[in-house]
């Protein structure tokens, strides 16, 4: 059973009504898709993040406006960083039978054996793009990498089989890789330089979406 939220549409979309809507604590958004066209609607912040936490970024969202309930996902959202706000969300209607298109985040897990042994971790790809019923959407695909070794590479191929959604991606995308560490360099003279330090794996900023199915001003 999917989890309800509530929401009320709204008329008033003047940027004094939209930043008073903001600050008494709701977030302005839109709902579009499957038998429903293009509503405004408003929606209180905090059951909304509460909601996400609870039914994850692809989850299914009963959306009850004003009465009338709608099966949704979250399609886009736009933030504020500087105030860490959730300042525009959109909404897509959508019909549970059918399969639909979804990004889900990949999730790397285990210690890899290469790593341990002075490797280093690169991952070029951190989503991938599914189709599934949406019920069937996973919050994440889970890729263990415990068994790689220095050189060793996870690719697409690697995984296609082990889920029921299907994978939009060439066989050949490298999901992760063990690289090895820097190697020791002689001189002319034969002196050898001193030994090179593996570089740490750099971290990754998520950036927020730009709003995609509606400008308001």
């Amino acid at each position: 059973m999917a989890t309800e939220l509530e929401a009320n549409t709204r008329d008033d979309f003047k940027r004094s009504a939209l930043t008073q809507l903001r600050h008494s604590g709701n977030i302005p958004g839109v709902v579009y898709g499957y038998k429903t066209e293009n509503t405004p609607i408003a929606i209180d912040a905090i059951t909304f993040i509460k909601t996400i936490r609870s039914v994850g970024r692809n989850g299914i969202i009963s959306l009850n406006i004003n009465g009338n309930k709608q099966n949704v996902v979250l399609s886009d959202y736009q933030q504020d960083h500087i105030k860490d706000e959730i300042t525009h969300v959109d909404f897509l209607a959508v019909n549970m039978s059918q399969e639909m298109d979804a990004d889900v985040r990949i999730e790397l897990t285990g210690e890899s054996a290469g790593v341990k042994d002075g490797g280093v971790l690169q991952q070029p790809l951190h989503e991938v793009s599914v189709t599934a019923k949406p019920s069937d959407i996973p919050e994440s695909i889970e890729v263990d990498i415990s068994e790689l070794q220095v050189g060793d590479t996870v690719t697409i191929a690697d995984i296609r089989d082990k889920y029921s959604v299907t994978l939009n991606e060439e066989d050949d995308r490298t999901i992760a890789s063990i690289l090895a560490p820097r190697q020791e360099e002689e001189i002319s003279t034969g002196e050898e330089q001193e030994a090179g330090i593996p570089e740490n794996e750099e971290g990754r900023e998520t950036e927020a979406s730009e709003e995609s199915k509606s400008s308001e001003e």
